[in-house]
Protein backbone atom coordinates (compact mmCIF):
# COMPACT_ATOMS: atom_id res chain seq x y z
CA UNK A 1 0.00 0.00 0.00
CA UNK A 2 1.17 3.53 -0.79
CA UNK A 3 2.15 5.86 1.62
CA UNK A 4 1.78 9.04 -0.07
CA UNK A 5 -0.35 11.63 2.00
CA UNK A 6 -3.72 12.06 2.02
CA UNK A 7 -3.69 8.53 1.15
CA UNK A 8 -7.28 7.36 2.73
CA UNK A 9 -9.08 5.61 0.85
CA UNK A 10 -12.34 7.13 2.25
CA UNK A 11 -11.94 10.73 1.74
CA UNK A 12 -12.55 11.13 -2.25
CA UNK A 13 -12.54 14.35 -3.80
CA UNK A 14 -15.35 16.17 -4.11
CA UNK A 15 -15.42 17.32 -7.27
CA UNK A 16 -17.72 16.46 -11.02
CA UNK A 17 -18.75 13.09 -10.53
CA UNK A 18 -20.81 12.14 -13.65
CA UNK A 19 -22.73 9.02 -12.15
CA UNK A 20 -23.84 11.85 -9.72
CA UNK A 21 -25.11 13.86 -12.32
CA UNK A 22 -26.46 11.10 -14.33
CA UNK A 23 -29.05 9.96 -10.85
CA UNK A 24 -29.72 13.62 -10.55
CA UNK A 25 -31.11 13.43 -14.07
CA UNK A 26 -33.18 10.44 -13.63
CA UNK A 27 -35.21 12.80 -11.03
CA UNK A 28 -36.42 14.38 -14.74
CA UNK A 29 -36.84 11.74 -16.60
CA UNK A 30 -39.17 10.20 -13.97
CA UNK A 31 -40.74 13.75 -13.92
CA UNK A 32 -41.81 14.55 -17.29
CA UNK A 33 -44.39 11.67 -16.95
CA UNK A 34 -47.97 13.23 -16.88
CA UNK A 35 -50.17 10.55 -14.55
CA UNK A 36 -53.21 12.64 -16.72
CA UNK A 37 -52.17 10.74 -19.70
CA UNK A 38 -51.24 7.53 -18.92
CA UNK A 39 -47.55 8.46 -18.25
CA UNK A 40 -46.81 9.73 -21.78
CA UNK A 41 -44.27 12.17 -21.24
CA UNK A 42 -44.17 16.01 -21.72
CA UNK A 43 -42.23 17.49 -24.07
CA UNK A 44 -41.16 21.11 -23.49
CA UNK A 45 -40.80 22.98 -20.33
CA UNK A 46 -41.37 26.44 -20.12
CA UNK A 47 -40.04 28.59 -16.76
CA UNK A 48 -39.89 32.53 -17.47
CA UNK A 49 -44.03 31.86 -17.11
CA UNK A 50 -45.24 32.15 -13.37
CA UNK A 51 -45.36 29.38 -12.75
CA UNK A 52 -43.51 27.24 -14.80
CA UNK A 53 -45.33 24.93 -17.09
CA UNK A 54 -44.83 21.60 -18.98
CA UNK A 55 -46.88 20.42 -22.53
CA UNK A 56 -46.88 17.88 -24.64
CA UNK A 57 -46.05 17.92 -28.36
CA UNK A 58 -45.51 15.78 -31.55
CA UNK A 59 -42.62 14.69 -30.20
CA UNK A 60 -43.85 12.65 -27.36
CA UNK A 61 -44.28 9.13 -28.77
CA UNK A 62 -41.39 7.15 -30.41
CA UNK A 63 -38.75 9.97 -29.76
CA UNK A 64 -38.87 10.26 -26.16
CA UNK A 65 -39.80 7.23 -25.35
CA UNK A 66 -36.87 5.63 -27.49
CA UNK A 67 -34.42 7.98 -25.58
CA UNK A 68 -36.25 7.85 -22.25
CA UNK A 69 -36.07 3.89 -22.02
CA UNK A 70 -32.53 4.12 -23.24
CA UNK A 71 -31.08 6.78 -20.62
CA UNK A 72 -32.91 5.45 -17.77
CA UNK A 73 -30.93 1.78 -17.87
CA UNK A 74 -27.52 3.92 -18.59
CA UNK A 75 -28.48 5.78 -15.78
CA UNK A 76 -29.15 2.61 -13.31
CA UNK A 77 -25.93 1.04 -14.72
CA UNK A 78 -24.04 4.17 -13.45
CA UNK A 79 -25.38 4.20 -10.40
CA UNK A 80 -27.23 1.21 -8.71
CA UNK A 81 -30.32 2.89 -8.33
CA UNK A 82 -33.94 1.23 -8.94
CA UNK A 83 -35.81 4.38 -9.01
CA UNK A 84 -37.96 5.25 -11.58
CA UNK A 85 -38.52 1.59 -12.19
CA UNK A 86 -42.51 2.05 -12.22
CA UNK A 87 -42.37 4.74 -14.66
CA UNK A 88 -39.88 3.01 -16.81
CA UNK A 89 -42.55 0.24 -17.31
CA UNK A 90 -45.07 2.75 -18.08
CA UNK A 91 -42.52 4.14 -20.56
CA UNK A 92 -42.19 0.99 -22.12
CA UNK A 93 -45.97 -0.54 -22.55
CA UNK A 94 -46.74 3.17 -24.49
CA UNK A 95 -44.08 2.52 -26.45
CA UNK A 96 -45.03 -0.70 -27.64
CA UNK A 97 -48.11 0.83 -28.27
CA UNK A 98 -47.53 3.07 -30.72
CA UNK A 99 -46.01 0.36 -33.25
CA UNK A 100 -47.89 -0.64 -36.56
CA UNK A 101 -48.00 -4.23 -38.09
CA UNK A 102 -45.78 -2.69 -40.75
CA UNK A 103 -43.29 -2.55 -37.88
CA UNK A 104 -42.39 0.88 -37.90
CA UNK A 105 -43.42 3.42 -34.61
CA UNK A 106 -46.12 5.99 -35.77
CA UNK A 107 -47.08 9.76 -33.62
CA UNK A 108 -50.44 10.75 -32.55
CA UNK A 109 -52.28 13.33 -33.57
CA UNK A 110 -51.48 16.43 -31.43
CA UNK A 111 -52.03 19.21 -32.95
CA UNK A 112 -55.52 21.69 -32.67
CA UNK A 113 -57.96 21.51 -35.66
CA UNK A 114 -56.83 25.05 -35.98
CA UNK A 115 -53.74 24.64 -36.19
CA UNK A 116 -54.22 21.78 -39.04
CA UNK A 117 -56.14 24.10 -41.01
CA UNK A 118 -53.45 26.63 -41.20
CA UNK A 119 -51.06 24.04 -42.55
CA UNK A 120 -53.31 23.35 -45.36
CA UNK A 121 -52.57 19.80 -45.26
CA UNK A 122 -54.69 17.17 -43.26
CA UNK A 123 -53.13 15.39 -40.65
CA UNK A 124 -51.87 11.61 -41.42
CA UNK A 125 -51.34 9.53 -38.72
CA UNK A 126 -47.43 8.38 -39.70
CA UNK A 127 -44.06 7.24 -38.66
CA UNK A 128 -41.58 9.98 -38.96
CA UNK A 129 -38.12 8.87 -39.75
CA UNK A 130 -36.94 11.21 -37.01
CA UNK A 131 -38.64 9.24 -34.46
CA UNK A 132 -37.13 5.91 -35.84
CA UNK A 133 -33.82 6.35 -34.75
CA UNK A 134 -34.75 6.95 -30.92
CA UNK A 135 -36.93 3.61 -31.53
CA UNK A 136 -34.04 1.45 -32.59
CA UNK A 137 -31.85 2.30 -29.74
CA UNK A 138 -34.51 2.48 -27.19
CA UNK A 139 -35.01 -1.40 -28.34
CA UNK A 140 -31.61 -2.19 -28.18
CA UNK A 141 -31.06 -0.99 -24.79
CA UNK A 142 -34.11 -2.46 -23.74
CA UNK A 143 -32.92 -6.03 -24.94
CA UNK A 144 -29.26 -5.15 -23.76
CA UNK A 145 -30.34 -4.52 -20.34
CA UNK A 146 -33.00 -7.43 -20.31
CA UNK A 147 -32.75 -9.76 -22.27
CA UNK A 148 -35.91 -9.74 -23.13
CA UNK A 149 -36.72 -11.34 -26.19
CA UNK A 150 -39.61 -9.40 -26.58
CA UNK A 151 -37.76 -6.13 -27.21
CA UNK A 152 -35.44 -7.79 -29.45
CA UNK A 153 -38.78 -8.96 -32.00
CA UNK A 154 -39.71 -5.89 -31.72
CA UNK A 155 -36.51 -4.63 -32.56
CA UNK A 156 -35.93 -7.27 -35.75
CA UNK A 157 -38.97 -6.14 -37.47
CA UNK A 158 -38.42 -2.23 -37.16
CA UNK A 159 -35.37 -2.95 -38.76
CA UNK A 160 -36.48 -5.30 -41.26
CA UNK A 161 -38.96 -2.70 -42.04
CA UNK A 162 -36.98 0.44 -42.53
CA UNK A 163 -34.91 -1.88 -44.75
CA UNK A 164 -38.23 -2.84 -46.88
CA UNK A 165 -39.47 0.87 -47.27
CA UNK A 166 -35.37 2.50 -48.05
CA UNK A 167 -35.40 3.52 -51.56
CA UNK A 168 -32.42 1.57 -53.03
CA UNK A 169 -30.09 3.00 -55.87
CA UNK A 170 -27.06 0.99 -55.98
CA UNK A 171 -25.23 1.55 -52.71
CA UNK A 172 -27.20 4.67 -52.00
CA UNK A 173 -30.25 4.43 -49.63
CA UNK A 174 -32.43 6.81 -48.69
CA UNK A 175 -36.05 7.63 -48.07
CA UNK A 176 -38.28 9.91 -50.38
CA UNK A 177 -40.14 11.67 -47.36
CA UNK A 178 -39.78 12.65 -44.04
CA UNK A 179 -42.89 10.34 -42.55
CA UNK A 180 -44.29 7.16 -43.72
CA UNK A 181 -47.92 7.20 -43.24
CA UNK A 182 -50.34 4.04 -43.25
CA UNK A 183 -50.53 3.83 -47.23
CA UNK A 184 -46.80 4.21 -47.54
CA UNK A 185 -44.88 7.11 -48.95
CA UNK A 186 -47.15 10.58 -48.87
CA UNK A 187 -46.26 11.63 -52.20
CA UNK A 188 -45.62 9.10 -55.65
CA UNK A 189 -44.16 12.12 -57.25
CA UNK A 190 -41.51 12.38 -54.29
CA UNK A 191 -40.69 8.97 -54.57
CA UNK A 192 -40.17 9.27 -58.34
CA UNK A 193 -38.66 12.68 -58.57
CA UNK A 194 -36.67 11.85 -55.43
CA UNK A 195 -37.58 15.32 -53.45
CA UNK A 196 -35.51 13.68 -50.61
CA UNK A 197 -35.82 15.15 -47.38
CA UNK A 198 -33.00 16.40 -45.20
CA UNK A 199 -30.65 13.25 -45.06
CA UNK A 200 -28.74 13.92 -42.23
CA UNK A 201 -32.02 14.58 -40.06
CA UNK A 202 -33.73 11.11 -41.49
CA UNK A 203 -31.55 8.40 -42.39
CA UNK A 204 -28.07 10.04 -41.41
CA UNK A 205 -28.81 9.73 -37.17
CA UNK A 206 -30.25 6.18 -37.41
CA UNK A 207 -26.66 4.70 -38.37
CA UNK A 208 -25.28 5.28 -35.30
CA UNK A 209 -28.06 2.53 -33.08
CA UNK A 210 -28.38 0.25 -36.03
CA UNK A 211 -24.35 -0.33 -36.28
CA UNK A 212 -24.72 -0.63 -32.15
CA UNK A 213 -27.38 -3.18 -32.41
CA UNK A 214 -25.45 -4.94 -35.58
CA UNK A 215 -22.49 -5.09 -32.95
CA UNK A 216 -24.77 -6.96 -29.88
CA UNK A 217 -26.63 -9.06 -32.20
CA UNK A 218 -25.89 -9.61 -35.19
CA UNK A 219 -28.51 -8.65 -37.57
CA UNK A 220 -27.38 -8.21 -41.04
CA UNK A 221 -30.40 -5.92 -42.26
CA UNK A 222 -28.99 -3.42 -39.69
CA UNK A 223 -25.50 -3.42 -40.96
CA UNK A 224 -26.70 -3.49 -44.60
CA UNK A 225 -28.75 -0.14 -43.67
CA UNK A 226 -26.03 1.57 -42.55
CA UNK A 227 -23.67 0.64 -45.02
CA UNK A 228 -25.53 1.61 -47.79
CA UNK A 229 -26.98 4.94 -45.84
CA UNK A 230 -23.42 6.16 -45.31
CA UNK A 231 -22.69 5.99 -48.81
CA UNK A 232 -25.29 8.00 -49.39
CA UNK A 233 -24.35 10.87 -47.10
CA UNK A 234 -20.85 10.89 -47.84
CA UNK A 235 -21.06 10.55 -51.93
CA UNK A 236 -24.89 11.89 -52.86
CA UNK A 237 -25.93 14.02 -50.00
CA UNK A 238 -24.59 17.01 -50.40
CA UNK A 239 -25.32 17.63 -46.93
CA UNK A 240 -21.19 18.13 -46.17
CA UNK A 241 -18.72 19.83 -48.67
CA UNK A 242 -15.69 18.12 -50.22
CA UNK A 243 -13.45 20.33 -47.42
CA UNK A 244 -16.27 18.92 -44.54
CA UNK A 245 -18.08 22.24 -44.62
CA UNK A 246 -21.55 21.76 -43.82
CA UNK A 247 -24.78 22.62 -46.40
CA UNK A 248 -26.80 25.37 -45.08
CA UNK A 249 -29.01 25.67 -47.23
CA UNK A 250 -32.91 25.47 -46.75
CA UNK A 251 -33.63 22.31 -47.71
CA UNK A 252 -30.72 21.27 -45.44
CA UNK A 253 -32.40 22.58 -42.52
CA UNK A 254 -29.66 25.42 -42.60
CA UNK A 255 -27.40 22.76 -41.40
CA UNK A 256 -29.09 21.93 -38.46
CA UNK A 257 -26.04 21.26 -36.43
CA UNK A 258 -28.58 18.62 -34.11
CA UNK A 259 -28.88 16.29 -37.03
CA UNK A 260 -25.04 16.92 -38.45
CA UNK A 261 -23.16 16.20 -35.65
CA UNK A 262 -25.58 13.10 -34.82
CA UNK A 263 -24.51 12.02 -38.26
CA UNK A 264 -21.19 12.31 -37.60
CA UNK A 265 -21.55 10.55 -34.48
CA UNK A 266 -23.13 8.04 -36.47
CA UNK A 267 -20.40 7.70 -39.41
CA UNK A 268 -17.55 7.76 -36.85
CA UNK A 269 -18.76 4.73 -35.21
CA UNK A 270 -19.86 2.65 -37.95
CA UNK A 271 -15.91 3.43 -39.79
CA UNK A 272 -14.21 2.79 -36.52
CA UNK A 273 -16.60 -0.29 -36.23
CA UNK A 274 -15.29 -1.36 -39.75
CA UNK A 275 -12.05 -0.07 -39.70
CA UNK A 276 -12.91 1.91 -42.52
CA UNK A 277 -9.98 4.88 -42.31
CA UNK A 278 -11.43 6.71 -44.96
CA UNK A 279 -14.58 7.21 -43.88
CA UNK A 280 -12.86 8.03 -40.48
CA UNK A 281 -11.08 10.80 -41.86
CA UNK A 282 -13.78 12.26 -43.79
CA UNK A 283 -15.69 12.22 -40.18
CA UNK A 284 -12.60 13.79 -38.87
CA UNK A 285 -12.36 16.78 -41.90
CA UNK A 286 -16.29 17.52 -41.29
CA UNK A 287 -16.57 17.66 -37.57
CA UNK A 288 -12.91 20.05 -37.67
CA UNK A 289 -15.00 22.21 -39.87
CA UNK A 290 -18.15 22.08 -37.17
CA UNK A 291 -15.88 22.86 -34.28
CA UNK A 292 -14.78 25.75 -35.58
CA UNK A 293 -18.54 26.84 -35.24
CA UNK A 294 -18.40 26.09 -31.61
CA UNK A 295 -16.78 27.12 -28.52
CA UNK A 296 -14.14 24.92 -27.09
CA UNK A 297 -16.07 24.41 -23.58
CA UNK A 298 -18.52 22.76 -25.88
CA UNK A 299 -21.29 25.41 -26.97
CA UNK A 300 -23.19 24.75 -29.81
CA UNK A 301 -24.96 26.66 -32.88
CA UNK A 302 -28.48 25.25 -33.57
CA UNK A 303 -28.17 25.37 -36.90
CA UNK A 304 -26.09 28.07 -39.49
CA UNK A 305 -29.29 30.72 -39.51
CA UNK A 306 -31.79 31.59 -37.22
CA UNK A 307 -31.32 29.05 -35.08
CA UNK A 308 -27.80 29.37 -34.82
CA UNK A 309 -28.29 31.31 -31.06
CA UNK A 310 -30.00 28.17 -29.44
CA UNK A 311 -27.12 25.36 -28.06
CA UNK A 312 -29.13 22.19 -28.33
CA UNK A 313 -27.74 19.59 -25.31
CA UNK A 314 -28.64 16.83 -28.19
CA UNK A 315 -26.17 18.26 -29.90
CA UNK A 316 -23.85 18.59 -27.54
CA UNK A 317 -23.75 14.86 -26.48
CA UNK A 318 -23.23 13.27 -30.10
CA UNK A 319 -20.18 15.97 -30.56
CA UNK A 320 -18.88 14.12 -27.56
CA UNK A 321 -19.81 11.07 -28.74
CA UNK A 322 -17.55 11.95 -32.36
CA UNK A 323 -14.47 13.19 -30.03
CA UNK A 324 -14.70 9.69 -27.89
CA UNK A 325 -14.96 7.94 -31.06
CA UNK A 326 -12.10 9.58 -32.89
CA UNK A 327 -10.13 9.57 -29.53
CA UNK A 328 -10.80 5.49 -29.41
CA UNK A 329 -9.48 5.21 -33.53
CA UNK A 330 -6.18 7.43 -32.67
CA UNK A 331 -6.61 10.63 -33.03
CA UNK A 332 -6.36 11.15 -28.79
CA UNK A 333 -6.05 14.96 -29.08
CA UNK A 334 -10.14 14.32 -29.22
CA UNK A 335 -9.97 13.01 -25.55
CA UNK A 336 -9.21 16.98 -24.41
CA UNK A 337 -12.43 18.06 -26.76
CA UNK A 338 -14.56 15.72 -24.96
CA UNK A 339 -13.05 16.19 -21.41
CA UNK A 340 -13.53 19.85 -21.62
CA UNK A 341 -17.03 19.41 -22.98
CA UNK A 342 -18.32 17.06 -20.45
CA UNK A 343 -16.70 19.38 -17.95
CA UNK A 344 -18.17 22.54 -18.96
CA UNK A 345 -21.16 22.77 -21.11
CA UNK A 346 -22.77 20.03 -20.42
CA UNK A 347 -22.97 19.73 -16.64
CA UNK A 348 -23.20 23.43 -16.31
CA UNK A 349 -26.19 23.28 -18.57
CA UNK A 350 -27.83 20.73 -15.72
CA UNK A 351 -30.30 21.72 -13.99
CA UNK A 352 -29.30 21.87 -10.03
CA UNK A 353 -30.84 24.89 -8.38
CA UNK A 354 -34.35 25.19 -9.44
CA UNK A 355 -35.05 27.96 -6.55
CA UNK A 356 -35.22 31.03 -9.24
CA UNK A 357 -38.56 29.19 -10.96
CA UNK A 358 -41.90 29.97 -10.02
CA UNK A 359 -43.88 26.83 -9.84
CA UNK A 360 -47.37 25.52 -8.65
CA UNK A 361 -48.39 23.03 -5.80
CA UNK A 362 -51.87 22.74 -7.64
CA UNK A 363 -53.36 21.23 -10.43
CA UNK A 364 -56.07 23.67 -10.85
CA UNK A 365 -54.99 25.44 -14.12
CA UNK A 366 -53.74 22.40 -15.90
CA UNK A 367 -55.20 21.78 -19.13
CA UNK A 368 -55.03 17.40 -19.11
CA UNK A 369 -53.41 16.01 -21.70
CA UNK A 370 -52.21 19.32 -22.50
CA UNK A 371 -50.38 21.55 -20.23
CA UNK A 372 -49.61 21.51 -16.53
CA UNK A 373 -48.21 23.65 -14.09
CA UNK A 374 -47.70 21.02 -11.54
CA UNK A 375 -44.80 21.09 -9.31
CA UNK A 376 -42.83 22.17 -12.54
CA UNK A 377 -39.48 23.00 -11.20
CA UNK A 378 -39.21 19.84 -8.99
CA UNK A 379 -40.18 17.39 -11.59
CA UNK A 380 -37.38 19.10 -13.66
CA UNK A 381 -34.59 19.40 -11.50
CA UNK A 382 -31.86 17.38 -13.32
CA UNK A 383 -32.95 18.62 -16.89
CA UNK A 384 -30.47 19.73 -19.77
CA UNK A 385 -31.10 23.24 -21.28
CA UNK A 386 -32.74 22.95 -24.53
CA UNK A 387 -31.89 25.88 -26.01
CA UNK A 388 -29.08 27.62 -24.09
CA UNK A 389 -26.78 30.73 -24.86
CA UNK A 390 -22.91 30.51 -23.59
CA UNK A 391 -23.37 31.98 -20.95
CA UNK A 392 -27.03 31.49 -19.89
CA UNK A 393 -29.60 28.69 -19.16
CA UNK A 394 -31.69 29.83 -22.04
CA UNK A 395 -30.93 32.06 -25.22
CA UNK A 396 -32.86 35.07 -24.63
CA UNK A 397 -32.01 38.10 -26.50
CA UNK A 398 -33.29 39.80 -29.28
CA UNK A 399 -31.46 37.87 -32.16
CA UNK A 400 -32.74 34.48 -34.09
CA UNK A 401 -36.01 33.01 -32.52
CA UNK A 402 -35.25 34.95 -28.86
CA UNK A 403 -36.36 32.85 -25.56
CA UNK A 404 -38.56 28.78 -27.56
CA UNK A 405 -38.87 26.97 -24.26
CA UNK A 406 -36.34 26.41 -21.24
CA UNK A 407 -36.26 22.31 -21.09
CA UNK A 408 -36.84 19.05 -23.93
CA UNK A 409 -37.38 16.02 -22.86
CA UNK A 410 -35.19 14.89 -26.20
CA UNK A 411 -32.18 16.83 -24.43
CA UNK A 412 -33.17 15.60 -20.94
CA UNK A 413 -32.31 11.90 -21.94
CA UNK A 414 -29.82 12.54 -24.35
CA UNK A 415 -27.37 14.49 -21.70
CA UNK A 416 -27.57 11.46 -19.46
CA UNK A 417 -26.69 9.21 -22.19
CA UNK A 418 -23.36 12.01 -23.13
CA UNK A 419 -22.80 11.77 -19.21
CA UNK A 420 -22.75 7.70 -19.76
CA UNK A 421 -20.69 7.81 -23.00
CA UNK A 422 -18.26 9.85 -20.82
CA UNK A 423 -18.31 8.01 -17.83
CA UNK A 424 -17.88 4.75 -19.93
CA UNK A 425 -14.86 5.98 -21.66
CA UNK A 426 -13.08 8.04 -18.84
CA UNK A 427 -11.17 4.27 -18.16
CA UNK A 428 -10.38 1.56 -21.11
CA UNK A 429 -8.15 -1.03 -21.84
CA UNK A 430 -7.44 -2.31 -24.98
CA UNK A 431 -4.07 -5.19 -25.91
CA UNK A 432 -3.32 -5.39 -22.00
CA UNK A 433 -2.70 -1.72 -21.31
CA UNK A 434 -5.16 0.22 -19.10
CA UNK A 435 -5.81 4.03 -20.18
CA UNK A 436 -6.86 7.19 -18.24
CA UNK A 437 -8.74 9.08 -20.48
CA UNK A 438 -9.70 11.80 -18.81
CA UNK A 439 -9.65 13.03 -15.29
CA UNK A 440 -12.51 12.55 -14.12
CA UNK A 441 -13.86 10.26 -11.05
CA UNK A 442 -14.74 7.00 -11.57
CA UNK A 443 -14.13 3.54 -10.65
CA UNK A 444 -13.41 0.67 -12.93
CA UNK A 445 -12.39 -3.14 -12.93
CA UNK A 446 -9.06 -1.60 -13.69
CA UNK A 447 -8.80 1.50 -11.29
CA UNK A 448 -10.31 3.85 -9.39
CA UNK A 449 -9.57 7.48 -10.38
CA UNK A 450 -9.69 10.76 -7.98
CA UNK A 451 -9.54 13.73 -9.53
CA UNK A 452 -8.98 16.74 -7.61
CA UNK A 453 -8.95 19.49 -10.63
CA UNK A 454 -9.69 21.89 -10.85
CA UNK A 455 -8.92 23.25 -7.27
CA UNK A 456 -5.90 21.10 -7.36
CA UNK A 457 -3.33 20.05 -10.44
CA UNK A 458 -3.82 16.30 -8.79
CA UNK A 459 -5.02 12.90 -9.92
CA UNK A 460 -4.89 10.01 -7.52
CA UNK A 461 -5.11 6.71 -9.73
CA UNK A 462 -5.34 3.57 -7.41
CA UNK A 463 -5.17 0.43 -8.98
CA UNK A 464 -7.49 -2.68 -8.57
CA UNK A 465 -5.14 -5.35 -9.97
CA UNK A 466 -1.87 -5.53 -10.79
CA UNK A 467 -1.67 -3.43 -14.60
CA UNK A 468 1.78 -4.40 -16.73
CA UNK A 469 1.07 -0.99 -18.57
CA UNK A 470 -0.62 2.00 -16.80
CA UNK A 471 -0.96 4.90 -18.94
CA UNK A 472 -2.48 8.50 -17.97
CA UNK A 473 -3.42 11.25 -20.34
CA UNK A 474 -2.07 14.63 -18.85
CA UNK A 475 -4.04 17.57 -20.57
CA UNK A 476 -2.35 18.53 -23.67
CA UNK A 477 -1.59 22.30 -22.76
CA UNK A 478 0.82 20.88 -19.52
CA UNK A 479 4.13 20.79 -19.84
CA UNK A 480 6.23 17.21 -19.51
CA UNK A 481 8.33 19.05 -17.49
CA UNK A 482 5.39 20.48 -15.17
CA UNK A 483 4.08 16.88 -14.12
CA UNK A 484 5.41 14.98 -11.00
CA UNK A 485 4.30 11.38 -10.60
CA UNK A 486 4.89 9.62 -6.88
CA UNK A 487 4.67 6.23 -6.70
CA UNK A 488 6.11 3.27 -4.67
CA UNK A 489 8.11 1.46 -5.64
CA UNK A 490 9.49 -1.77 -3.60
CA UNK A 491 8.45 -0.35 -0.56
CA UNK A 492 10.19 3.38 -1.24
CA UNK A 493 8.50 6.35 -2.03
CA UNK A 494 9.93 8.03 -5.42
CA UNK A 495 9.13 11.04 -7.49
CA UNK A 496 9.78 11.26 -10.97
CA UNK A 497 9.15 13.74 -13.60
CA UNK A 498 7.58 13.71 -16.44
CA UNK A 499 10.24 14.62 -18.39
CA UNK A 500 12.14 11.21 -17.38
CA UNK A 501 9.02 9.07 -18.12
CA UNK A 502 8.09 7.65 -21.14
CA UNK A 503 4.85 8.77 -23.11
CA UNK A 504 2.92 7.79 -25.65
CA UNK A 505 0.69 9.80 -28.26
CA UNK A 506 2.32 12.75 -27.03
CA UNK A 507 -0.05 13.31 -24.26
CA UNK A 508 -0.18 9.77 -22.03
CA UNK A 509 2.40 9.53 -19.49
CA UNK A 510 3.43 5.66 -19.22
CA UNK A 511 3.70 3.57 -15.65
CA UNK A 512 4.96 0.19 -16.00
CA UNK A 513 4.44 -2.69 -13.38
CA UNK A 514 1.66 -0.84 -11.67
CA UNK A 515 0.63 -3.36 -8.48
CA UNK A 516 -2.85 -3.93 -7.10
CA UNK A 517 -3.64 -0.95 -4.46
CA UNK A 518 -1.14 0.78 -5.77
CA UNK A 519 -1.86 5.00 -5.55
CA UNK A 520 0.08 6.44 -8.21
CA UNK A 521 -0.44 10.11 -7.50
CA UNK A 522 -0.13 12.47 -10.65
CA UNK A 523 0.29 16.35 -9.90
CA UNK A 524 0.98 19.38 -12.16
CA UNK A 525 0.27 23.03 -11.89
CA UNK A 526 -3.80 24.38 -13.00
CA UNK A 527 -2.94 27.23 -15.26
CA UNK A 528 -4.96 30.14 -15.24
CA UNK A 529 -5.98 31.69 -18.65
CA UNK A 530 -8.45 33.54 -20.90
CA UNK A 531 -9.25 32.84 -24.34
CA UNK A 532 -12.22 35.16 -26.35
CA UNK A 533 -15.01 32.49 -27.89
CA UNK A 534 -17.19 33.73 -30.62
CA UNK A 535 -20.72 32.44 -30.61
CA UNK A 536 -22.37 32.94 -34.39
CA UNK A 537 -21.86 36.44 -33.79
CA UNK A 538 -21.07 37.11 -30.17
CA UNK A 539 -18.16 37.98 -28.19
CA UNK A 540 -17.36 36.41 -24.66
CA UNK A 541 -14.20 36.58 -22.86
CA UNK A 542 -13.87 32.66 -21.04
CA UNK A 543 -11.27 32.29 -17.57
CA UNK A 544 -10.56 29.34 -17.35
CA UNK A 545 -8.73 26.90 -14.50
CA UNK A 546 -7.20 24.21 -16.67
CA UNK A 547 -9.59 22.74 -18.60
CA UNK A 548 -12.44 23.91 -16.45
CA UNK A 549 -14.33 27.12 -17.00
CA UNK A 550 -14.57 29.05 -14.14
CA UNK A 551 -16.45 32.71 -15.76
CA UNK A 552 -17.66 33.88 -18.71
CA UNK A 553 -18.25 37.71 -19.30
CA UNK A 554 -20.71 39.40 -20.05
CA UNK A 555 -22.93 37.22 -17.67
CA UNK A 556 -25.98 36.03 -18.46
CA UNK A 557 -29.20 37.83 -18.18
CA UNK A 558 -31.89 34.77 -17.45
CA UNK A 559 -30.23 32.41 -15.52
CA UNK A 560 -26.55 32.58 -15.89
CA UNK A 561 -23.97 30.13 -16.01
CA UNK A 562 -20.43 29.79 -15.18
CA UNK A 563 -20.99 32.43 -12.38
CA UNK A 564 -21.24 30.78 -9.18
CA UNK A 565 -17.73 28.24 -9.97
CA UNK A 566 -15.81 28.67 -6.68
CA UNK A 567 -12.11 27.20 -6.54
CA UNK A 568 -10.54 26.36 -3.22
CA UNK A 569 -6.85 25.70 -2.64
CA UNK A 570 -7.69 22.62 -1.59
CA UNK A 571 -10.08 19.98 -2.95
CA UNK A 572 -13.20 19.42 -0.73
CA UNK A 573 -13.29 15.62 0.38
CA UNK A 574 -16.35 13.74 0.76
CA UNK A 575 -16.93 9.75 2.06
CA UNK A 576 -19.26 9.02 -0.31
CA UNK A 577 -17.59 6.25 -2.70
CA UNK A 578 -17.18 5.82 -5.93
CA UNK A 579 -19.81 2.72 -7.49
CA UNK A 580 -17.93 0.25 -9.72
CA UNK A 581 -21.30 0.19 -12.25
CA UNK A 582 -23.00 -2.51 -14.53
CA UNK A 583 -21.24 -4.81 -15.70
CA UNK A 584 -23.34 -4.50 -19.07
CA UNK A 585 -21.70 -1.96 -21.73
CA UNK A 586 -24.29 0.17 -23.38
CA UNK A 587 -21.97 1.88 -25.21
Amino acid sequence: MSTLENKNLNAIPDTLNLADRAYISLNAMIGVADEDKNYIPFFSGYFASEPAWMSHGNWDYGSSHGRLIDSMALVRAMTGTEDGLFIEGKYKENFLSFFHENGLSYRENTFTEEFIKSCDAPFQRSASMIDQRSVILGLTTWFLDTQDELAKAYADRHVAALKRIARKERESWYYPASEYTEKGWPSFDAVVTRLCPDPCAMWGRQVNPLIRYYQHTGNNDALELCENFAANIVYRSGAFGEDGSWNAGLGYRNGHFHTRMGTLAALARFAEYTNDLKLLNWVKKCYDWGLGKCTTFGWTPGDLEDQGYEHETCTLVDAIGTAISLARAGFTEYWGVAERFLRNQLTEAQLIDTSWISQSDSKENDIPGEKTYYQVADRLRGAFAGYSAPNDFVYSGQKGRGHIMDVQTCCVASGARGLYNGWLHIVTEERGRVYVNMLLNRKSDQVEVRSFLPHEGRVDVIAARDIAELCIRIPEHVPYGAVTVKRVIDGNEVEISGRNLPWIKKCFVKLQNVRCDEIVSISFEVAKRKTVETAVDDSFEVEWAGDTVINIAPAGIYYPLYNNIQLHERAPLTDKSLYAGSNIKFD
